[in-house]
């Protein structure tokens, strides 16, 4: 059996209540009958744990890293000026690279700018996104903004080998709005390319929605009869279902691995506000609604169809499973957060790998889960709700207290589950004594010192 295609659909800013196999659908004016059908042939999983800003996901997918480790845990402000991962990171595209795959990335990176930061310096083959995010196509309509004075944002293209990258149309209302019509040609001709050649190929396709402006092509424009928005879901989903059709036209159906995940909870300004469904939370936020959103993965033969779990797994465990499905190991020079979830994902384990995780808020430790409970320690659900810093702790059980309401369960107190979240906690800072973390803003070449020889995975 020869090396698995992957194709991962990323997703921005989509909540838990968006799709209609989760909370949404109908409740939020469109079905995703392409999406729901994909659930139904592959694994779907209900508690599967984003970070909670784009930036941070995607560097804790691409490294298999905790975001904080590599200095990528908030979004970047502006257009600043040479920021991301390090040189010394070991990426998905690196390490599939090697074990050779051809490997190409569409839309949002949001890891990095510059020279020596782009996708083609991280094993991709070649990439068409903007240099940050959608929100700056809103830059040219603000009265205030003045493109001779002002940073012009532009969507941008390179192919390995480049040394920069090459640009090309503003970023304006009009581009944004078609710009996953470009990713998707782009990819189309990628795969087949591959498929043709009798290349194993990993295409990394971050779809623009449902990042603000959610605009909906002329094409979706008033199809759903619920507004943009709802237009906005059906594109979405009939452009996840294109890229299916062209996989199962070129008959590698079988042999590719999609994973579709969101990146993390949903959008929060009001002309275009997401939601979280049954939890709380936006992004930007440690509500349970930032920390679980929609993924599902399919491989024939290999994932059950119809296969659904409430058992955790983290944004990072895709990397070492990804790479082990692709035949090869895991990086073991340097510490990596994630786990191999692929004996589970394939029905020989019971249970997940993982029972937990920290998660932050930019720098920030905001609290640790562990199964269905979370230990607050930054009270804050909606990226719009101040920060309150708790004196004690906050012991959520999930099952019981959904909303997270309630500091504390009077009748069971459940404080014997610290036990659990100072384990986490342990290992996380014990591995941070190994490998100290990569500061935000560090330059290319830095890299971490070890101070015990290699680190534990």
């Amino acid at each position: 059996m020869g090396k698995p295609n992957i194709l991962f659909f990323h997703v921005d800013n989509l909540g838990f209540g968006e799709l209609s196999c989760y909370a949404g659908g109908s409740f939020r004016g469109a079905t995703t009958e392409r999406i729901d059908l994909f659930a139904g042939e592959g694994f779907r999983l209900t508690n599967y744990a984003p970070e909670s800003q784009c930036t941070p996901t995607r560097s804790a997918l691409l490294t298999g890293r905790y975001s904080v480790r590599s200095g990528t845990h908030s979004v970047p402000l502006g257009a600043p000026d040479g920021w991301g991962l390090v040189a010394w990171e070991r990426t998905l595209g690196d390490v599939l690279t090697d074990a050779g795959y051809a490997c190409a990335a569409y839309g949002k990176w949001h890891v990095g700018e510059g020279p020596g930061r782009w996708p083609t310096d991280h094993g991709f083959r070649e990439w068409a996104g903007p240099p940050r995010t959608y929100d700056e196509a809103l830059w040219p309509d603000d009265p205030w903004y003045q493109p001779g004075r002002d940073p012009v944002s532009r969507m941008v293209t390179i192919n390995q080998g480049d040394t920069d990258v090459t640009e090309g149309k503003q970023l304006t209302l009009d581009v944004r709005r078609d710009v996953d019509l470009d990713f998707l040609e782009r990819a189309e001709a990628f795969i087949r390319a591959q498929v043709d050649a009798d290349n194993p190929f990993f295409v990394y396709f971050n779809h623009s929605l449902m990042h603000m402006p959610v605009i909906p092509r002329e094409e979706f424009r008033g199809r759903s009869g619920n507004g943009e928005w709802a237009d906005a879901l059906l594109q979405l989903d009939a452009d996840f279902g294109r890229l299916l059709d062209l996989i199962d036209s070129l008959g590698a159906t079988d042999d590719t691995i999609v994973v579709f995940a969101g990146d993390n909870g949903p959008e929060e300004v009001l002309s275009w506000r997401g939601t979280s469904g049954y939890w709380q939370g936006s992004y930007f936020a440690g509500g349970e609604g930032n920390h679980r959103t929609p993924c599902i993965v399919r491989w024939p033969d290999r994932i059950a169809p119809g296969t659904t779990s409430n058992e955790i797994m983290h944004v990072t465990d895709w990397f070492p499973t990804l790479l082990t499905a692709a035949g090869t190991d895991t990086p073991q020079d340097r510490v990596i957060d994630g786990v191999d979830q692929l004996p589970w994902l394939t029905g020989n384990a019971e249970e997940s790998a993982r029972d937990g995780f920290p998660y932050w808020m930019g720098a920030e430790l905001y609290g640790v889960k562990w199964r269905d409970f979370k230990l607050v320690l930054k009270s804050q659900k909606y990226s719009t709700d101040p920060v309150g810093t708790l004196a004690s702790p906050h012991l959520i059980n999930l099952v019981t207290d959904p909303q997270e309401r309630e500091a504390f369960n009077v009748r069971y107190l459940h404080s014997w589950v610290a036990t659990h979240m100072n384990r986490i906690l342990g290992a996380f800072h014990a591995s941070v004594q190994r490998e100290p973390l990569i500061p935000a803003g560090a330059p290319l070449n830095h890299t971490p010192h070890m101070i015990s020889g290699s680190p534990e995975t």
